[in-house]
């Protein structure tokens, strides 16, 4: 630092030491428009309720008002505006008699405006747990405004959620009775065209195929039984037919002449059987039963022929009537067979008439398949969509409900009062302590500014430097000012008096402002 700076330094520090008096009475003064400052300032106090959030316990499902996890920043955002509505604050202010005064004078939406500034909701750093806080110049009402916003607070709270419940549970009813009509529509129409279309449905294909299987049988199975019936119908009347002829015919017994002559004898009977026989063996088989009994009839004449009967025997009348009547049962048991069999064809006939009408309808069905499986996938192509946002509707309606019924019953997330508000001390606003360094600050920077500035303005030579620099001239010497007694007693003097004012002056204020302080009035 050279000697130049030094000396402005100097000259400053002197500037300033020599005007001590403006700047301590400056000070003074600072102080005492900033005591009468906070004197004459309303006091403004400041009371506090601690609330906490308390999630809710039971958690029904996913329709609950909060779904997830809800921040507590973003549940405040929302409650403060309920809060702090208009009517709201207007009840409040109505209830506390608040704001009298401007209410007097300014309308109800900027003493309302007012309010809200006075109002303050303010989240812990960590944690569910806020704070709802309100400032005014009446201590008691403070207080009382602080706990009546927070009862507010929480009841605003529950009928919010409580709303959001109830609107969720009517939007899901809605929305639920909607997709029900919409879906018994659908299944109505699905319902019309199955019962419309039951048999050619693709679900019944198999069916059909073996319906249609079975009739085919079943057709092959009565044209079997038809010709077999025929053809036992045909045995039947052939053996009608040889029991016609051998009707005089039997074991053991000749046969008498028509014309009244005398009885066939065994030999000529022989004969005409053995006719009879080969007759029966060009058209059938040995096992014939006519066959079989021909052969008897033959090995017992021939038997008869061994024993040299030549002639029949004169009592074979009564054998011929018996043989003669087992003939005429045995026609009528043929002829009811040939009945019943006719009966049986006609009733085969008939059930074989009605299969062609049958397969060819199956058929039709079967052909029907393939189309009826395109119109039913094209008519049920969004009912599973439909059906799977029915079920969700119905889980979400039920959620809605118990969360409807939850926050009824006050079991769903609430905030609760840690800690209700107080009656406060000591005033929040204004800070003693910050007017007082604001007026020393400012009587410092006033005085001590006014004689840098008066400085700058005066135009004389302070010092021998100055001189030189302004004329150009180095100055050989200089005369200093030489004060007479009677100066330098009237400045000791004038110095005496202003030392003991000033500090007279700042010990007073000093004192006031301890029993202030010691009273209450001033609270640091």
């Amino acid at each position: 630092m050279d000697i130049k700076q030094r000396q402005l330094i100097k000259k400053y520090v002197d500037l300033v030491i020599n005007r001590w008096r403006l700047i301590s009475v400056s000070l003074l003064l600072g102080v005492t428009l900033g005591l009468g400052y906070y004197f004459h300032v309303p006091k403004i106090y400041q009371s506090s309720t601690l609330l906490s959030y308390e999630s809710r316990q039971i958690n029904p499902a996913k329709m609950d008002p909060e779904e997830g996890k809800v921040k507590l920043d973003e549940t405040l955002a929302t409650l403060k505006q309920l809060v702090t509505s208009r009517d709201n604050l207007e009840k409040v202010i109505t209830q506390f008699s608040l704001y009298q005064e401007a209410r007097s004078r300014l309308p109800i939406e900027d003493v309302i405006e007012s309010m809200r500034k006075d109002i303050s909701i303010v989240p812990a750093p960590k944690g569910d747990i806020f704070s709802v806080s309100y400032q005014g110049t009446d201590p008691q009402k403070v207080m009382k405004v602080a706990n009546g916003l927070s009862s507010l607070f929480i009841e605003e709270n529950l009928k919010y959620r409580e709303e959001r419940a109830t609107e969720t549970s009517k939007y899901t009813e809605s929305e639920l009775a909607t997709s029900k009509k919409v879906l018994d529509e659908k299944e109505q129409q699905m319902r019309d065209y199955k019962l419309k279309n039951f048999n050619e449905m693709p679900e019944q294909r198999q069916s059909n195929l073996a319906q249609l299987q079975a009739l085919i049988q079943q057709n092959q199975g009565v044209q079997n039984s038809i010709q077999e019936l025929e053809r036992t119908k045909v045995m039947a009347q052939e053996q009608m037919g040889m029991q016609q002829r051998l009707a005089s015919l039997r074991v053991g017994e000749p046969s008498q002449n028509m014309a009244g002559r005398q009885p066939e004898s065994y030999t000529d009977r022989l004969a005409r059987m053995q006719a009879y026989l080969e007759e029966l063996q060009s058209k059938y088989t040995d096992k014939h039963p006519e066959i079989r009994r021909t052969k008897q009839v033959i090995a017992q004449l021939e038997g008869k022929v061994g024993k040299g009967q030549a002639k029949a025997p004169q009592g074979a009348a009564a054998p011929t009537n018996r043989a003669a009547l087992a003939a005429s049962l045995e026609n009528q048991r043929l002829q009811a067979q040939l009945k019943q069999i006719d009966v049986n064809i006609s009733q085969l006939r008939e059930a074989q008439a009605a299969i062609p009408a049958q397969i060819a309808k199956y058929q039709r069905w079967i052909e029907a398949a393939p189309v009826r499986e395109a119109e039913w996938n094209g008519l049920t192509r969004d009912y599973s969509e439909l059906r799977r946002h029915y079920d969700q509707l119905v889980a979400q309606n039920l959620q809605a409900q118990s969360a409807e019924n939850l926050e009824r019953n006050q079991k769903g997330s609430k905030f609760k009062i840690v800690d209700s508000a107080r009656l406060p001390e000591k005033p929040f606003k204004p800070n003693f302590l910050k007017i007082l360094l604001v007026a020393v600050a400012a009587s410092l920077a006033l005085s001590v500014g006014s004689v840098l500035a008066g400085d700058l303005i005066d135009t004389s030579f302070k010092d021998v430097g100055e001189l030189e620099e302004f004329i150009g001239v180095p100055v050989i010497c200089a005369i200093p000012f030489i004060e007479k007694a009677k100066e330098t007693r009237r400045d000791a003097l004038v110095f005496r008096v202003s030392v003991a004012v000033i500090s007279l002056y700042g010990v007073g204020l000093l004192a006031a402002i301890g029993y202030l302080w010691s009273k209450g009035l001033i609270i640091v």
